[in-house]
């Protein structure tokens, strides 16, 4: 296991890749119902192109968070952190829900370090109003008291393969107990400072994705020039983990068109 000092912490990573200095660089931002064990169906695909980053957020897998420590306020500090370690200068983001929030939030700060950003079922915690007003309507209108290892994965594929949605309850609740609040979409940056994102983004999301739906990320592609959106079909909140080869499709072309 390998950990690093960061921001009061020790924050728990692994990296994989190439064996030069030339390859360029993705970091992986998992979501609230996982930690770094989450990208196993990604790693073996980019690793062999990229330098690839894994880590677990504060308060998730073995980064232990502070008593009375900042959260997820620190998230986007935290990646500067990790980032800064391991003299890693630019890169692309690949951020899953929750991690959307310490996408954006790095982005904005530093758009100059990020060459692309992938917001994977997730607004990015964006704080436009029209994108956390439709985000609460649809969570009214939908409620479900189902923990985050029942709701992020489609019936579909519950019912089909049993055993890997196992796999999903075990990574989520090999986390440390903690109370997130139900804050983790809302409150990010907005207005001017979503212009700050220059770099290309694109948003992914499930079709049947009951925490964010599609209508939601559409909404919020709207507040960022040139940014676009792909619907994956019969998938839930977590399309990097029920459809791993079309999402690891999806991002390779986008991070580099001539790729495929």
């Amino acid at each position: 296991m390998s950990k690093i000092d960061v921001n009061g912490i020790k924050m728990e990573y692994q990296r994989y890749g190439p064996d030069n200095n030339e390859a360029e660089s993705i970091v992986f931002a998992h979501g609230a119902g996982g930690n770094l064990l989450s990208w196993f169906q990604q790693i073996p695909y980019f690793s062999r192109k990229y330098d690839c980053v894994v880590f677990s957020h504060r308060g998730f897998g073995h980064s232990y968070d502070l008593e009375d420590g900042p959260g997820m306020e620190a998230f986007a500090d935290d990646l500067r952190g990790l980032v800064d370690a391991l003299g890693i200068e630019r890169f692309h983001l690949v951020a899953q829900s929750m991690g959307g929030r310490t996408a954006l939030g790095f982005g904005v700060n530093y758009p100059e370090r990020v060459a692309s950003i992938t917001f994977a079922d997730t607004t990015g915690a964006m704080g436009e109003r029209d994108v956390e007003k439709a985000l609460t309507d649809w969570r009214e209108s939908h409620p479900d008291t189902r923990g985050i290892g029942f709701r992020a994965l489609s019936e579909g594929f519950r019912e089909r393969n049993p055993d890997m949605a196992n796999l999903y309850l075990q990574i989520q609740r090999s986390n440390p107990p903690r109370d997130m609040g139900g804050g983790i979409l809302y409150g990010g940056p907005k207005g001017a400072d979503i212009k700050k994102l220059t770099m290309p983004v694109q948003f992914i999301v499930g079709e049947e994705d009951e925490l964010t739906p599609p209508h939601v990320l559409k909404l919020a592609s709207k507040h960022i020039e040139g940014s676009q959106v792909t619907v994956i079909p019969d998938c839930g909140h977590s399309v990097y983990f029920e459809k791993p080869d079309i999402f690891n499709f999806e991002v390779a072309r986008f991070i580099d068109p001539q790729s495929n």
